[in-house]
């Protein structure tokens, strides 16, 4: 085991008083890689002496307090120790970019070819492919705006319902009672030509006086 350990902030500790384990993660993809778990002598001991206490009425009870005091130390170095080898098991795993020194997975994020991480040095196969596909989707919006549709009955002002006002079922457009209840849908009226709110049966707009339809 090193003497150092190169991991100082790309992990989780998830160890407790039973035993040691941690996440080693990617600090470009977020994923990572769980340690096995590794249990804590000092942990079984404690444990071991905390039940016989209880079971037998305190009489090891002093014995339980004093392992608890030499616990701490104790734990602290099988800990140290316990990482240090946790580390080691998964070293191979990530490689640090000496660009802008981020310790990153080996499988995906890391561009061999550039010795370098992929946000240093991005893949321009994927940079390539993405830009493809947001360009396809951009050309496709710019077509579909192009495109001219027949928009009368919805004129600026409309406010046609997706669903029942009274029950909430989903109306077809144009529907005028509800298919699951029978409510009547209200639809407001607007002029053809100007917007302005019309009464359900005008035939005439009260604003600029064109005839509706």
């Amino acid at each position: 085991m090193p003497e150092f350990i190169e991991f100082t902030r790309n992990y989780s500790d998830l160890s407790t008083g039973q035993g040691f384990q941690w996440e080693f993660h990617c600090e470009r993809c977020g994923n990572g890689y769980r340690s096995k778990f590794q249990a804590s002598a000092t942990g079984v001991v404690t444990q071991a002496l905390d039940t016989a206490s209880s079971l037998l009425g305190g009489v090891f009870g002093k014995a339980a307090d004093l392992s608890n005091r030499v616990q701490s130390a104790t734990w602290e170095r099988a800990h140290d120790k316990a990482f240090g080898e946790a580390a080691q098991e998964v070293r191979h795993l990530f490689v640090q970019c000496p660009n802008c020194n981020a310790w990153v997975c080996r499988d995906r994020c890391w561009n061999e070819d550039r010795g370098l991480c992929h946000n240093c040095a991005p893949d321009v196969g994927v940079r390539v492919a993405s830009a493809q596909a947001e360009a396809i989707s951009e050309q496709a919006v710019e077509k579909v705006r192009e495109r001219q549709y027949k928009v009368d009955q919805y004129v600026e002002g409309d406010d046609k319902r997706a669903s029942c006002p009274k029950c909430g079922a989903s109306l077809k457009a144009g529907a005028k009672f509800c298919p699951e209840c029978g409510a009547r849908v209200e639809e407001k009226r607007f002029c053809i030509e100007c917007g302005a709110a019309l009464a359900d049966k005008a035939k005439f707009c009260p604003e600029c006086g064109t005839k509706q339809e």
